[in-house]
């Protein structure tokens, strides 16, 4: 059975910095990639970041990149969204979600639609407030 569950959501003061953490079971970790998305009161999911465990490859929404870093340890079948300079807009709960790669997957084409993917945790809040 495929499971993810995320943690390090916290709240933190515009400008600060948070680690959330995506572990992963049940799947062969560099078969699959992990999207972030995240979801704020009244408004859609929207894609955060994305990373293809086999190759490393990440894609990241515009609002942010530069900001924004995605990385995965194979050892620990966990996935990592390192966020910087954040900002009140940021404030959502954030989920991760993994996708079987297959055929022609790419995190830039397939990874930035959530429908894609199968698999779900259940979220971490992420509040950005003074």
């Amino acid at each position: 059975e495929v499971q993810l569950v995320e943690s390090g959501g916290d709240t933190v003061p515009p400008g600060g910095s948070l680690r959330l953490a995506c572990t992963t079971s049940g799947f062969t970790f560099d078969e699959y990639a992990v999207g972030w998305f995240r979801q704020a009161p009244g408004k859609e999911r929207e894609v955060v970041a994305c990373i293809s465990n086999n190759d490393g490859s990440t894609y990241f929404a515009d609002s942010v990149r530069g900001r924004f870093a995605i990385s995965g340890d194979n050892f620990k079948n966990t996935v990592y969204l390192q966020m910087n300079y954040l900002k009140p807009e940021d404030t959502a709960v954030y989920y991760c979600a993994a996708s079987q790669m297959i055929a022609m997957w790419r995190c830039n084409s397939y990874g930035r639609t959530a429908s894609r993917y199968g698999s779900w945790g259940q979220g971490t809040l992420v509040t950005v407030a003074s």
